[in-house]
């Protein structure tokens, strides 16, 4: 029996020049996507943030804020093409270490309950719900709660 190895993303620090690559995944990937001030911000504020690709395509980035003993994930997505194949959990593992690597002892996040695929990346790796906000996230009619989430690292 062979055994067929899938290449693994390869993550490396998200640099200024790459916003533009990265807004292109960002706006197939969600109808309320984050702005090219929103990825500017995070990487003159010093946030983890992280391009990740296979075989030099970029398949997934995310952004992760660092604070004391705290990570709180801000952004993880892959791109439509490249998700359902494990992809998000190799990142979100990448993005756990760093944290350890900096001291922080528990990672919170938001998800909208609507999103049934990271919600189960989530829960597969440990994190459980502590809270709700009401109303967080633009959606097409009104707004759109977030489950808060949290993991001891």
């Amino acid at each position: 029996m062979s055994a067929v190895l899938k290449p693994l993303p390869e993550c490396a620090p998200m640099r200024a020049g790459e916003i533009d690559a990265v807004l292109a995944v960002e706006n197939r990937a969600y109808p309320f996507p984050w702005t090219r001030g929103n990825f500017g911000d995070s990487l003159a504020a010093g946030y983890s943030a992280w391009t990740c690709r296979i075989e030099g395509t970029l398949m997934g980035y995310a952004v992760m804020m660092l604070v004391i003993d705290e990570a709180h994930l801000l952004n993880l997505t892959v791109a439509p093409e490249w998700q359902r194949r494990g992809h998000g959990t190799t990142i979100l593992r990448h993005l756990l270490a760093v944290a350890r690597e900096h001291g922080a002892k528990r990672m919170f996040l938001e998800v909208r309950p609507s999103n049934v695929p990271g919600l189960g990346l989530y829960r597969r790796l440990g994190f459980e719900t502590i809270g709700r906000r009401r109303g967080y996230y633009p959606a097409g009619e009104g707004r759109e709660d977030a489950v808060v989430m949290a993991l001891t690292i």
